[in-house]
């Protein structure tokens, strides 16, 4: 990964945690890891805990963003949720996925969508 891509994807997870702060969800976890997965955001709003995953792009020219997050990054992160999980196993969650397109140069960036897709995958 280039220090280019680290510095969008980590500014892109910066503005989801705004998205969802916005919109009313309270940002438990940032970055949870445990074993070999791992969650960029664990939101709450209401009774839902949503385990999110930010994928950040400057454009949809090699597939949209949350087609990134396939069987295996899935598993990833269900495998670090379900340690979430085992603390309160009986909360109602969901799996995210936040879209975020936009690019960065040097310390400015430019936002110029994002997408929220609830539910994105499941157990």
């Amino acid at each position: 990964m280039t220090r280019y891509n680290k510095n969008l994807g980590d500014k892109g997870e910066r503005v989801a945690a705004l998205y969802l702060r916005v919109f009313g969800y309270k940002i438990l976890e940032t970055n949870y890891r445990r074993g070999h997965g791992e969650v960029d955001i664990i939101a709450k709003r209401g009774k839902i805990v949503a385990f999110v995953e930010v994928k950040t792009r400057t454009s949809d020219e090699y597939g949209l963003p949350s087609e990134s997050v396939a069987y295996t990054k899935q598993k990833r992160i269900i495998s670090a949720a379900r340690c979430y999980i085992s603390k309160v196993p009986d909360m109602d969650y969901r799996f995210d996925v936040i879209e975020v397109y936009g690019k960065t140069n040097g310390k400015r960036s430019l936002i110029k969508r994002i997408n929220h897709i609830k539910d994105a995958f499941h157990l």
